[in-house]
């Protein structure tokens, strides 16, 4: 069944005409197809489930990592900061992945509609795990891009697949896990509130004791049970938030080190710097200089790309938007590979030669390594 699903995949992304990853018809869905391991990307995950039909991905949260392969997927369940990275693609071989997002409030009246309803797991775990696909399952998510063929059927059939969708993470293995982060009798759900409350509030100061009350269990309790289920402990959720979003702030917008910095919630720019190297492995704006492509005697000024400079195509394959362009290039790019780009310099459109090196040769690393 993994093996039809990838079929139908690699089918849908050769017809289509922009990047990967593929939005659809379908609104909480996505595809991502990839022909070559990708670099290590920051994100904000979101509840939502992810269906590995060819390739090999990995995902950290906190100090924890998980590897998910052909025929299992992640499941997450709670919005938790991670890193994630294709590492194992080829051309002929793309990693597919089919990208859900997951309706916590249909998870919860899927199981309190089962007889007998699932009983969640008693134990404090991980708002994150990998799953395996079974048939029914496997059998679900085909059908799903199987629809998107009769557009029509979308907003009658959809929902009905994504019912049965949550019936079988309910029944399978795991089932305990999702009854847990789910169920309003679960006693994550008041931990729940708390994650929400810090995500709604992340610029300002925080106080444990404020996020105990929250969830209706002591600090100690909190800080356990915090970390149990994200990974992190409440203070280094809240820093990953505010150092995600300054990121973001900088290569968006183009805001300075220190604007981004305050604009976030701290107070100090020099603490922020330091915290921000630690987290992307370079200060910031060195590391917006690099995701932007210009830094100094780096691969983008060595082929002669300039400020100001607008890349039309990437080996001849046209991009429209900054997101289109990367998508592109981590496609292609590769340390014993050469990328050639279309830009316009001033009047004149020019073919330039990038020669990529590897991003992990020029990221700080710790005394020692």
């Amino acid at each position: 069944m993994i093996g039809a699903l990838a079929d139908a995949l690699l089918r849908f992304t050769e017809r289509q005409d922009g990047e990967s990853p593929y939005l659809t018809a379908i609104e909480s869905m996505a595809i991502l197809r990839t022909d070559h391991p990708r670099p290590p990307m920051h994100r904000l995950s979101q509840p939502a489930l992810c269906i590995v039909a060819q390739g090999a991905k990995w995902a950290t949260f906190g100090a924890e990592r998980l590897e998910y392969r052909a025929g299992q997927a992640l499941v997450v369940g709670v919005e938790t900061p991670s890193v994630g990275r294709v590492f194992e693609a080829r051309p002929g071989q793309p990693c597919l992945v089919l990208m859900l997002g997951l309706d916590l409030a249909m998870l919860r009246s899927v199981a309190e509609a089962l007889d007998p309803p699932p009983t969640p797991s008693g134990v404090a775990g991980r708002g994150v795990f990998v799953a395996q696909v079974g048939d029914g399952l496997a059998d679900c998510a085909l059908r799903l891009v199987r629809l998107l063929d009769t557009p029509q059927a979308i907003p009658m059939l959809y929902p009905i697949i994504m019912r049965e969708i949550c019936y079988w993470l309910l029944a399978g293995p795991q089932g305990g896990e999702v009854a847990r982060l789910v169920l309003a009798t679960s006693p994550s759900q008041n931990l729940v509130a708390a994650i929400h409350r810090l995500r709604e509030r992340f610029r300002e100061p925080i106080r444990v004791e404020d996020l105990a009350q929250a969830a209706r269990m002591s600090p100690s309790a909190l800080h356990r049970q915090f970390k149990a289920l994200t990974s992190l402990s409440p203070l280094q959720y809240q820093k990953r938030l505010r150092l995600l979003e300054a990121r973001r702030l900088m290569i968006s917008t183009g805001v300075n080190v220190e604007s981004a910095a305050f604009e976030v919630g701290y107070e100090s720019p020099s603490q922020f710097s330091r915290e921000y190297a630690r987290m992307f492995g370079a200060p910031p704006k060195r590391d917006v200089k690099l995701m932007l492509a210009t830094i100094g005697e780096g691969p983008a000024q060595a082929a002669g790309l300039k400020p100001g400079d607008v890349v039309l195509a990437v080996d001849g394959s046209r991009v429209s938007t900054l997101e289109g362009f990367y998508k592109k290039l981590w496609d292609r790019a590769r340390p014993d590979t050469r990328v050639e780009l279309t830009v316009l310099q001033g009047a004149e459109i020019r073919t330039l030669t990038l020669q990529p090196v590897d991003r992990m040769d020029t990221l700080l690393k710790p005394a020692g390594i």
